[in-house]
């Protein structure tokens, strides 16, 4: 940084919607200052809405507590250059109050106390996310302008695995998947999906923790390079009644030496996957976070409706694949706007369960799991935000602060939504009601 190679430094915390929100510092500033001691936000970072709207009923801050500061401390070990910046670099920071204590709502935080029990079993977990998106030739200032009505898709049918419908958009998804790569993630590949538009780029495996950070900071960054390219790109899970955009989440334990602890305990791999059926649906708050997650559960699109598991069969919730030291559960519940700091804490959370308590594997789905009979995924978010509430498992895993903290953006979330007028019902009743 003295030398003049770099004049910017993004210091970035994880939001609730796992956004990357913080500062950008000028290079010797952070040097000179911040690097020791970190800098401030303010506490209602961690407490509005997805248009950064103030909400009350939030204890950890508010208009009576003055909505003071936090600090925004730096882990060093995030360091890594942003390519689509000039002379830029970012680390991921950890909020802690004044008196060093933790914000234990930060995602980050939650996630990382669930990495600390695995770690007392001398386990630790690697995780991957597929995150899936649409491309469209509009800006993101042209499709507001729009309403984010007529816009065009950069396809304009299904290319999935299609070389020659990918290669349209190549020039985007290449930039991407270079800066990616030399913003220091290790790309995999890229592919074409079923919806128009649709897109996947796949990273290489990590410690937890390291790919929460960079599936959050993949997100910003496409978006950016899509913007400078005067496209844009959304995450939604369900864009319209087409396939939705999912993020299946795959996850492996591993022992201190590194060696897939799966693979070496078959009844430890059982265990596990059957705590993420008997605690899916009191979970699925934090794959499923929005109104919008739940219109993705529909049969015949590859995202899943039913509480069930299956060997490579992606009509399942959970569907085991690899073998060997690659062996893995893949979590195929969350959609493109999950956080992921928060999905893979609930996996760890109901896998450690499932292992504590010897909890018994139901058989496998063969064949078409939406016609098996298995229990629904909860339909809505008035569903998933009770069995949230209620559930020992949450308390007991997360803290009550934790999950008081969450219910209070569900509970938001629907009161905004229920306060809205939608296009549905304007089209509906505008005329004919």
């Amino acid at each position: 940084m003295s030398a003049g190679e770099v004049d910017t430094v993004l210091l970035a915390i994880s939001d609730m919607e796992g956004r990357l929100q913080g500062k950008r510092l000028t290079a010797t500033h952070f040097l000179d200052q911040i690097l020791e001691t970190g800098s401030e936000g303010c506490s209602y970072l961690l407490t509005v809405d997805a248009d950064m709207n103030t909400v009350g009923g939030y204890e950890m801050t508010s208009w009576d507590k003055g909505y003071g500061d936090f600090e925004m401390r730096p882990d060093l070990e995030t360091l890594r250059p942003i390519p689509w910046h000039e002379k830029t670099v970012l680390l991921m920071a950890d909020a802690s109050w004044h008196d060093g204590e933790p914000v234990v709502a930060s995602p980050r935080q939650i996630l990382k106390r669930q990495l600390e029990r695995l770690e007392e079993r001398g386990l630790v977990a690697n995780a991957a996310t597929e995150l899936e998106f649409i491309v469209f030739r509009n800006t993101y200032e042209d499709a507001w302008r729009r309403g984010f009505r007529e816009l065009e898709p950069a396809n304009l049918y299904n290319i999935d695995y299609s070389l020659l419908g990918s290669a349209r958009v190549e020039p985007l998804i290449r930039r991407i998947r270079n800066e990616m790569a030399a913003a220091e993630m290790v790309v995999e590949n890229s592919k074409g999906e079923c919806n128009l538009g649709q897109h996947e780029i796949n990273f290489r495996y990590e410690e937890a923790l390291k790919t929460a950070d960079q599936h959050a900071i993949f997100k910003t960054g496409a978006k950016e390079i899509a913007s400078q390219e005067d496209c844009s790109i959304t995450f939604m899970a369900k864009w319209d009644q087409r396939e939705g955009s999912s993020c299946h989440v795959h996850l492996s334990l591993a022992d201190q030496e590194g060696r897939n602890a799966f693979a070496a305990d078959e009844a430890m791999f059982e265990c596990f996957i059957a705590g993420q059926l008997e605690f899916m649906r009191e979970l699925t708050l934090f794959y499923a976070p929005n109104i919008n997650s739940y219109k993705r559960f529909a049969e015949g699109t590859f995202a899943p409706t039913g509480v069930n598991w299956g060997k490579d069969n992606r009509t399942c919730s959970f569907r085991v694949v690899g073998h060997g030291e690659g062996l893995r559960v893949e979590n195929r519940l969350p959609g493109a706007d999950v956080n992921p700091y928060l999905a893979i804490s609930a996996m760890i959370a109901a896998g450690l369960h499932g292992i504590d308590n010897g909890t018994e594997l139901p058989p496998a789905i063969d064949g078409n799991a939406y016609t098996s009979g298995s229990e629904r995924v909860p339909t809505n978010m008035y569903i998933a935000r009770d069995l949230f509430a209620e559930s020992q498992l949450t308390n007991e895993s997360f803290g009550e602060e934790v999950v008081r903290h969450y219910l209070r953006r569900a509970e938001f979330e629907l009161e905004t939504f229920e306060a809205a007028v939608t296009d549905w019902e304007r089209y509906r009743g505008f005329e004919r009601l």
